[in-house]
């Protein structure tokens, strides 16, 4: 209803949903809302008011309908990963446990950096109906609820008690989400009744915006500071992580490290920044890295780490490196550039390497890039094995090896938790630059269906000629499956690899490097269930509308990957692995994990100490 002083009277959340249809980002030439549409589970918290003002917008603004609100959160991490973090797409859940189902992807957007707007229904502003349903009281303080828990997992919070504060609160939740330094997820609680409530808002404020995300200019000094430590190097190193796809920085890290000859390593979310056959490309680095990186790491005196967060999979809990090897930090985020007593570069990725370049000189003595060259030909040789068809047990890596050959080079390849991110990273040969999700920041199990078909929205808005494919265990397809249905309803076609070993197999294979006895993670080990027997997967599927056939054996599963590649319909394939043989044993860093101190039992003893013996090289910086 509009008024006559340019004002326009609406709802709290018509208002919401009016302001996120009229934002855009330029992207490639082109001007697209930076709100690509929403997933949405609706509830009396959230579908009287705010589902009206979606219902008005279908066309703008998508929705998506979820199954389950925690996977909804996936699904938008994946989009905004598969957008290189320039746009995002919102949530919104009923008050109570529709909201706090979405507490876990909030927490997985936090650890990864990842923009996304949480819209969730909260209980009455007034309190004339307290208490309502699902309303968690709090007995000495009226104030505090289900929400307040998002506040941990969140880079911005606010609760709307008035119309008017959507006037502040959504540029300032925006510009969270597109800043690269502080990005992140964001909420808004939206009390049942305040969503209703009206408020005449300055025309204006719904305007067509066009957005950028900024670019932050390194600082001159710390420029110089970087180039002259690093021009000291005779055996430097590049560390790229996820920061360099964000930044759009994969060719300016090609031509930095050819033009100074430095070798280059990958973290997980930085895996697809080089292709696998460039020669500098030495392999992905850490716990779950690859002998030929960590190999180096240990020898280099100076190492440039550009865009990551160095998480202790990166840095083998800060074992993988000489002890009086030193740092430079590229990081658009100040929090991450001071991190271990680095030198700080606080900048843009893209910006920070071409002002780095323009005054670093300097070239890599050649026998340091000898021994890299040669330490990536053994990874290379051990992968062609590990991955190969030989006569041996079917292995994660086998199945790595099939889709690798016979996927096109710009199909997304999505992984997360159990043992599949580590297979991945080690034994995935890059076709493409940006074409490998491996969720390992929260290493939340059930990313894998839901993160994809997230990505797969997103892809068929890039590239819908291109395979979302995804690899999953059996431990995380049962707990979070139900998106293969949200897929074949949404006709956004995925392939869905279900390894299966029969459990947790690779929280097994921790428990038994540790000393202990397989206990409660394998369903064969579990005391509790008298008789174990295995998920028909195929039939499953099925019946959530999805092709699915069951293979033996890597060979088969060739086959049947093709026949995945020409279907139009979300295509699922089983494939039994063993939980105990095949997997990737070389490549492996140290990684910190609590063990007991003390024990009745002489083999968890012995593996403490075990374990415990390459404490000596843990870097103790801050």
């Amino acid at each position: 209803m509009t008024t006559n002083n340019n004002t326009i009277r609406l709802t709290t959340a018509q208002a919401i949903i009016r302001w996120l249809s009229n934002q855009f980002i330029e992207i490639d030439g082109q001007e697209l809302r930076v709100c690509g549409g929403g997933f949405g589970i609706f509830g009396h918290g959230n579908v009287t008011c705010l589902g009206e003002a979606l219902n008005g917008v279908r066309e703008e603004l998508p929705l998506y309908r979820g199954q389950n609100e925690q996977s909804m959160g996936f699904a938008a991490a994946g989009y905004s990963k598969q957008w290189l973090r320039q746009r995002f797409m919102f949530c919104t859940a009923s008050a109570g446990p529709g909201t706090a189902n979405l507490l876990t992807a909030a927490g997985l957007a936090h650890a990864n950096r990842l923009p996304m707007l949480l819209l969730c229904g909260d209980t009455f502003l007034t309190r004339l109906p307290d208490p309502v349903l699902q309303q968690m009281e709090h007995y000495n303080d009226p104030t505090f609820g289900v929400n307040d828990a998002f506040k941990p997992v969140v880079r911005y919070w606010d609760r709307i008690s008035h119309p008017a504060q959507v006037i502040q609160s959504l540029p300032n939740a925006l510009a969270t989400m597109l800043d690269p330094a502080d990005c992140g997820p964001a909420f808004l609680g939206l009390p049942q009744d305040v969503q209703g409530w009206t408020y005449d808002y300055p025309e204006k404020f719904f305007e067509k915006k066009l957005h950028r995300i900024r670019r932050q200019s390194p600082d001159a000094a710390e420029i110089a500071d970087a180039a002259a430590l690093l021009a000291t190097a005779k055996r430097p190193m590049i560390i790229a992580g996820g920061g360099v796809q964000y930044s759009q920085a994969a060719s300016e890290l090609t031509e930095f490290a050819e033009k100074h000859s430095i070798p280059v390593v990958e973290t997980i979310a930085g895996r697809a920044n080089m292709l696998a056959t460039h020669p500098l490309n030495i392999g992905p680095i850490g716990v779950t890295g690859s002998d030929s990186a960590n190999a180096i790491a240990e020898k280099a005196d100076v190492i440039l780490a550009v865009g990551t967060r160095l998480q202790d999979f990166t840095t083998g809990s800060w074992t993988a490196f000489d002890q009086d090897a030193q740092f430079i930090s590229v990081n658009a985020a100040r929090h991450d550039a001071g991190k271990h007593m680095s030198l700080p570069v606080v900048g843009d990725a893209k910006l920070s390497l071409a002002a780095l370049d323009s005054v670093l000189d300097m070239n890599t003595p050649p026998p340091w890039v000898g021994i890299a060259l040669a330490e990536r030909k053994k990874w290379d040789a051990y992968v062609t094995d590990n991955v190969s068809l030989d006569d041996r047990p079917n292995s994660y890596a086998q199945a790595i090896g099939v889709v690798n050959d016979l996927c096109d080079p710009r199909d997304r390849v999505v992984a997360a938790a159990g043992g599949l991110p580590a297979e991945v990273t080690a034994n995935w040969r890059t076709l493409d630059i940006g074409t490998v999700d491996v969720e390992f920041g929260f290493s939340c199990m059930g990313y894998e269906i839901a993160g994809a078909w997230g990505a797969r929205i997103a892809q068929a808005e890039r590239e819908p000629e291109q395979d979302t494919i995804t690899f999953c265990g059996d431990g995380s397809y049962m707990m979070l499956n139900s998106d293969i249905y949200s897929s074949v309803l949404s006709q956004k076609k995925m392939i869905v690899l279900v390894l299966d070993n029969g459990g947790f197999a690779v929280i097994n294979k921790l428990q038994n490097n540790t000393g202990n006895e397989s206990f409660n993670n394998l369903l064969e080990d579990c005391p509790t269930i008298p008789e174990a027997f295995g998920v028909d997967f195929t039939a499953h599927a099925a019946s959530m509308g999805a092709t699915a056939e069951k293979v033996a054996n890597p060979a088969e599963l060739a086959e049947a990957f093709k026949r995945a590649k020409a279907s139009e319909k979300t295509y699922v394939i089983v494939m039994d692995v063993d939980p105990y043989e095949g997997w990737t044993t070389q490549g492996h860093a140290w990684w910190e994990v609590g063990t007991p101190h003390i024990t009745e039992d002489d083999t968890v003893r012995k593996a403490h100490v075990d374990w415990e013996s390459s404490r000596v090289k843990q870097r103790r910086g801050v």
